[in-house]
C-alpha cells in the first residue's frame, strides 16, 4: 500500500522554519499506515491536492495576569472562528505556581481559568470555568464543543465524572445530563461514565457523546431537554460491561485476525460529517469506525495498527471543503498528526514528531479546524499547550 510522502514547509521557508524550531512533515510507513477492514484501500494518490501545514510558533499570544495552563484536554472552533480550549488546572506542577502562595514566593505564575477563548490572531477574548451553583464541575476536564446555537458543552474523564455540562458563551449554566458518581454501566441511559467528547447536530436537536473512559459506547440525547434517544457500541452492537477491552496496550493487532468486537476504553471522539455519517475514535484499538446517525455500522479503518500504549486514534476532524475529502487526526502514542483520505481511510501524510519544539508533539490529544483550514492541536500529560498549524496549498 503506497504512502504519499510530503513536507509541510514551503522550500523557500525551510531555513527560517528550522531556525524557529518548526518541524517538517515526517512520514514513515510504520506511522502512516491506514487500512480498512471493510474494503481494500486504494493504491492510487487522491485527485484532490493533499493539504500541507506549517506551525505558527507565535500563536497564541502570552496570557495576562501571570496565568499558566495545564494539560489542554479539549479544543473547539465556533462559528465566529474563535478557538476554545479547556485545560486541567490541577495538572500544573506546584513549582510553577509559586505566585499563588501567600505571600508570593516568585513573580509567576497562577492557574488560568479552565476555559479560555482566543481569536485567530491569538488574543485572549474570554475566560471562565470551575465549580458553581447548580452543576457538578468535572474532576478531570476533558473535551469541549461549541454548537451552532452558541452553547458550550464540557465533558470530564475523572473517576466520578458521569455527567455532561452545557453553558452559554459567557459560562452561564444551562443544563446537566447525568450525575457525578451515579453510572450503572453501559445500559444506563440516565448517566454517562467518564465521557471524552461531544458533538451537536443542531438541526436534529441531538448531542452525540463519546462515552467514554468508563463506558464503551456512543450515546445520543436531546440537546435541548437532555432526554435519552439511543446508544450503541462497536459495529452498532449493544456495548457490554467487563471482558477484554482491546488488543491495543496488551497485544498488537495481527492483520487477518478478528479485531475486538467492543470499543476499548476510551471511546475518545465522535464527529459528524455533512453527508450524515458519524465517526468514532476507538483510540486504544488503533481504529475509527463509521456509522449512520441511527447507529448502523458502515465501515472501520485501522491506523498504525501495531501501536500499543494509548493507541493511535486520539481525535479526528473532517476537512472544511464541500465534500470533506480529508480527515485530520492526532495520535497520542506516536506523537504525530495525519492527513487521511476520507473515502477509503488511506493515510496520505503525517506531520510533526515527538518533541517539545514548535511543530512537535508531546501526547497530542485533540484537534479542531477554523474556516481558513488552520488546525489547532492540544497536548496533555506535560505537553500542556495548544499549537496552531496554518494550511498551505502546495504549488
Amino acid at each position: 500500500m503506497p504512502v504519499i510522502m510530503r513536507r509541510t514547509m514551503l522550500r523557500s521557508a525551510f531555513g527560517m522554519c528550522a531556525a524557529l524550531g518548526m518541524t517538517p512533515l515526517l512520514t514513515s510507513p510504520s506511522l502512516a499506515q491506514g487500512t480498512s477492514a471493510s474494503s481494500p484501500a486504494a493504491g492510487e494518490a487522491a485527485a484532490a491536492i493533499v493539504p500541507e501545514f506549517q506551525v505558527d510558533p507565535f500563536w497564541p499570544k502570552p496570557l495576562p495576569n501571570n496565568w499558566i495552563i495545564g494539560a489542554v484536554a479539549g479544543v473547539a472552533v465556533d462559528k465566529r472562528d474563535h478557538i476554545w480550549i479547556v485545560h486541567r488546572p490541577g495538572t500544573i506542577a506546584p513549582r510553577q505556581l509559586m505566585a499563588e502562595r501567600n505571600p508570593p514566593e516568585t513573580s509567576c505564575c497562577v492557574r488560568a481559568p479552565a476555559v479560555l477563548v482566543f481569536d485567530k490572531q491569538g488574543n485572549l477574548l474570554r475566560h471562565w470555568g470551575g465549580p458553581g451553583p447548580g452543576y457538578e464541575w468535572p474532576e478531570v476536564e476533558h473535551g469541549i464543543y461549541v454548537d451552532a446555537n452558541d452553547f458550550v458543552w464540557l465533558a470530564g474523564s475523572g473517576a466520578k465524572d458521569h455527567q455532561l455540562l452545557k453553558f452559554t458563551l459567557d459560562g452561564s449554566f444551562v443544563m446537566q445530563i447525568g450525575r457525578s458518581g451515579q453510572s450503572k454501566g453501559n445500559a444506563d441511559t440516565a448517566n454517562l461514565n467518564r465521557p471524552a467528547d461531544v458533538e451537536v447536530d443542531t438541526e436534529a436537536r441531538e448531542v452525540y457523546v463519546a462515552d467514554g473512559y468508563g463506558n464503551r459506547r456512543v450515546i445520543v440525547f436531546n440537546s435541548e431537554t437532555g432526554a435519552y434517544k439511543r446508544h450503541w457500541g462497536a459495529y452498532g452492537q449493544p456495548p457490554v460491561d467487563g471482558g477484554p477491552e482491546a488488543y491495543g496496550g496488551t497485544a498488537a493487532y495481527t492483520p487477518g485476525q478478528p479485531p475486538s468486537r467492543q470499543f476499548a476504553s476510551p471511546v475518545h471522539c465522535v464527529r459528524l460529517t455533512k453527508d450524515r455519517q458519524v465517526y468514532v475514535c476507538d483510540r486504544t484499538n488503533d481504529r475509527y469506525q463509521v456509522f449512520r446517525p441511527d447507529g448502523t455500522f458502515v465501515a472501520e479503518y485501522f491506523i498504525a495498527p501495531q501501536t500499543r500504549l494509548n493507541g493511535s486514534v486520539a481525535d479526528l476532524v473532517p476537512s472544511r471543503d464541500p465534500s470533506q475529502d480529508f480527515l485530520f487526526s492526532v495520535d497520542n502514542s506516536n506523537g504525530v498528526a495525519r492527513v487521511i483520505r476520507r473515502r477509503d481511510g488511506e493515510v496520505l501524510s503525517t506531520f510533526g514528531r515527538p518533541g517539545r519544539y514548535a511543530g512537535q508533539f508531546h501526547v497530542p490529544h485533540n484537534i479542531a479546524q477554523d474556516s481558513e483550514g488552520s488546525l489547532y492541536i492540544t497536548e496533555v500529560d506535560n505537553g500542556q499547550r495548544v499549537q496552531r498549524f496554518i494550511r498551505h496549498t502546495p504549488s
